[in-house]
């Protein structure tokens, strides 16, 4: 697999809080012996104002008015909110608690469904539940449940299945006393014998990297704090090479080298990124040949290499940066293999000696094409995989090294994602893919490249009696206003109304080229069950119909994601899947802006709207560079420092565009720690919605005191959350039970 820019975006980019976990394993038990009748909602009366959702209901808070003035380019804002960015203010968190009792008073009466909701998800997950074995440098390596654990346990068996356990890691005992905990990184030596792994129980995104000694159970007195889970063996078994972040931006910038049984405060520094706008990390090459440093932003990356045998070397450039060159790189042989976008937009694979990188001696091996996207290769003794986009869908074509020949896998579904997974033997005919689409659970499959023959080798288990063939998933295009196609994927129960009764929730994030594949969760089951229709809009700013697709949704294009979100949903109460009033709004992070963004364009299309950790004060945020992620991004939003981008951005940033007009109901959720999108800018957002708007539509602001961007942790625990936010959508259109 080539490391590379996408590969690196973090799979939060869909986060919201269990409603889009894309690996859920959660799923409803079917409704008994409806398959065939229709599936209708009846029709909520408006719902109650605001503040009298129940007798007795508390009036919201109101956050005090302090103006700060803030200039730029000769023009004056004011910001009445500005002082919620003291995260230790005890006047901050009292006002963060307040909307927290409010959120828990006006969603009292949801209390009954939130906990029905709960049992039924839940209810779907295997307590026990395994994931597939994968052989790797000798070992069977896997993660398995136990009944009543939150987090895994991480295992492996020497050799053959039938092996005795060891169990490297139990993620429910790290986690015991911690209300926040993750885990990450985790990566074995090269003698098989010393494990690395990461943990963070704040959700900021520090961790705390640590050793154990496989063979004796042992952890080592090597304990790294304040750091990245991001680190890469050398083959000599006792070098570690890790990234640390900078203790304010959290850019992660340095490249460190640490030698077992040695003060990690004296580790040497091997690569520090000077470039503010860059990003670093170090991964080691699936041949182990070379540990590989890697730098890139938006535009361009670059990579060095040192040979694995001898981490005490210096790392060498591959191939200088350059602005707007992107690439990624993997080893095989006497060649590293790289995708590249130079002269070719949807990238194409060269390849070039080891002995001589420069671009001068790249090969191409597959050209570019203007109409598919070139998004990995796996490669193998006689084959090489690609997983490349056509029309919108990941596809995986075999090619035979020898011959030329090639073929495609079939996956017999109008929507769907498919990928490469465990691949770790080069000397090998066999493919291990995974497989998920919007009605079939995630599947792990081994695929002979000869023979075309799969096996199925384990499907997510959905307990309580479900059925794909209960439900019916399609793939539809809606015109966008300027004429493009922007593909829909939605899924929902069969004999559900299509004359506009039912209500239909539209998710999409649309930012950074990151392609929300339809995808199975089974919690979302609890939804369809209930007469909801759920609909992802693949909208421009996402790289599903290839780089054209993402260039025209950022920077000075970047209001195109928000309208294509909004005739994505035009059309589909066209179409007669939803009505205006039955149509909800689903986003998270960047997704959060999205939202945002069309509420404040058209707070008339949608009855209902959720945001999760909302990218939402844009112009303050990408004005200040001492924030997390700021400089690093003004390739995607712009630079603000010119005139032109800060102009753009503040004509769509959500709340500086606050207007005196009603808007539809919203729930707003973040993390006090939040290391991606700070808590400040939802709470400053609903503070001024809260000042401005005309109607008494329910505003909900929920502050996860212990968490960060990605909400609550533990398979079971986080979906409290999930079972808060379907009461949210389903009380709103009339469900109480």
């Amino acid at each position: 697999m080539l490391v590379t820019r996408s590969v690196l975006l973090s799979t939060a980019l869909a986060l919201s809080a269990g409603l889009m976990a894309a690996c859920s394993t959660s799923t409803p038990p079917a409704m008994p012996d409806m398959a065939m009748a229709p599936v209708t909602t009846p029709r909520p009366a408006a719902p109650e104002p605001e503040a009298s959702v129940r007798k007795g209901m508390p009036e919201p808070p109101t956050a005090k008015i302090a103006p700060h003035e803030l200039e730029q380019h000769g023009h004056r804002r004011v910001d009445d909110y500005y002082w919620l960015k003291k995260r230790e203010d005890p006047e901050v968190v009292s006002y963060l608690e307040a909307e927290n009792a409010y959120f828990d008073a006006v969603m009292q009466h949801t209390e009954p469904l939130q906990e029905t909701l709960y049992e039924e998800i839940v209810g779907r997950i295997k307590k026990d539940d395994n994931s597939v074995p994968y052989k790797r440098d000798g070992y069977y390596y896997y993660t398995r449940f136990v009944e009543g654990g939150e987090y895994p346990l991480h295992c492996r068996k020497k050799g053959t299945l039938d092996a005795e356990e060891e169990i490297m890691l139990d993620g429910n005992e790290l986690a015991a006393g911690h209300e926040f905990f993750a885990l990450r990184g985790l990566r074995v030596s090269s003698g098989q014998d010393i494990l690395a792994y990461g943990v963070d129980t704040v959700g900021r995104r520090f961790y705390t990297l640590k050793l154990k000694n496989l063979t004796t159970g042992e952890s080592l007195p090597d304990v790294i704090p304040d750091v990245t889970p991001n680190s890469a063996w050398a083959n000599d078994n006792r070098t570690l090479f890790y990234t640390r972040q900078h203790p304010d931006n959290l850019r992660w910038y340095r490249i460190y080298r640490h030698v077992l049984g040695t003060d990690p405060a004296e580790d040497e520094l091997v690569y520090e990124e000077a470039d503010e706008t860059f990003t670093s990390f170090v991964y080691k090459t699936r041949s182990k040949k070379f540990v590989m440093i890697g730098s890139f932003q938006t535009l361009s990356s670059e990579l060095r290499y040192l040979d694995a045998d001898d981490p005490a070397g210096e790392p060498r450039i591959l191939e200088p940066r350059q602005r707007d060159h992107e690439y990624g790189v993997d080893h095989y042989g006497d060649y590293f293999y790289i995708r590249t976008n130079h002269q070719a937009k949807n990238f194409r694979l060269m390849k070039t000696p080891i002995t001589d990188t420069g671009m001068a001696s790249w090969q191409e091996v597959i050209p570019h094409r203007d109409d598919v996207f070139l998004d990995d290769i796996e490669l193998f003794r006689d084959h090489m995989v690609v997983s490349e986009r056509r029309e919108g869908l990941l596809r995986m074509r075999v090619v035979k090294l020898s011959s030329g020949e090639e073929h495609d896998l079939d996956f017999g579904e109008p929507a769907y994602l498919a990928f490469a997974s465990d691949n770790y033997d080069f000397d090998t005919n066999i493919l291990r893919y995974r497989y998920s689409s919007m009605t079939t659970p995630w599947s792990t499959f081994d695929y002979d490249l000869d023979s075309k023959e799969r096996t199925l080798l384990k499907q997510q288990e959905v307990l309580g009696g479900f059925d794909s063939a209960t439900y019916v998933t399609e793939r539809l295009s809606a015109t966008a206003r300027d004429g493009e196609r922007i593909p829909v994927s939605l899924v929902y129960r069969k004999g559900t109304a299509r004359d506009g009764s039912s209500p239909l929730l539209l998710y999409a994030y649309g930012s950074y080229g990151a392609t929300i594949d339809p995808t199975f969760n089974s919690a979302r089951l609890s939804l369809l069950d209930r007469g909801f229709v759920f609909a992802t809009a693949h909208i421009r700013g996402g790289q599903v119909m290839g780089r054209h697709w993402y260039e025209d949704g950022k920077l000075l294009k970047k209001k195109n994601t928000f309208r294509d979100f909004i005739d994505a949903g035009e059309y589909l109460i066209a179409e007669g899947y939803t009505e205006k009033d039955r149509l909800f709004a689903l986003g998270g992070s960047a997704g959060g802006l999205l939202m945002g963004a069309v509420v404040n364009m058209r707070p008339d299309l949608f009855s209902g709207v959720i945001a999760h950790v909302p990218f939402v004060d844009a112009i303050t945020t990408m004005l200040d560079p001492d924030i997390p992620l700021t400089a690093g991004e003004w390739d995607e939003w712009g630079d603000p420092r010119k005139k032109e981008y800060y102009d753009y951005i503040l004509s769509y940033s959500p709340y500086d565009n606050v207007e005196a007009k009603a808007y539809p109901h919203l729930m707003v959720t973040t993390g006090l720690h939040d290391s991606q999108v700070q808590y400040w800018e939802p709470a400053k957002w609903v503070a001024k919605l809260r000042a401005m708007k005309t109607d008494d539509n329910r505003l909900l602001l929920h502050t996860n005191m212990e968490a960060g961007h990605g909400g609550a942790t533990g398979r079971f625990k986080r979906h409290r959350e999930t079972a808060r936010d379907y009461a949210f959508l389903l009380d709103l259109a009339g469900v109480s039970k």
